[in-house]
């Protein structure tokens, strides 16, 4: 089934992000995750998401 992403929730949204830290697509995991930080109103919980599933192209290291 379907769902509105108008519906969604932060639990909704880390559900997914789970699934795709599962799935070995850190990426996706990081912006499910990145909008779960948005929809939630407590910085400290936010913030804590988002150590959760930092960005991995910004861990990239660029070789020759």
């Amino acid at each position: 089934m379907t769902r509105d992403p108008a519906n969604l929730t932060a639990a909704d949204y880390l559900d997914s992000a789970r699934e795709m830290t599962a799935a070995n697509r850190p990426y996706l995991a990081h912006l499910l995750a990145e909008e779960a930080a948005q929809l939630t109103t407590d910085p400290a919980t936010a913030a804590g998401i988002r150590a959760t599933y930092p960005d991995p192209t910004a861990r990239r290291t660029e070789t020759d």
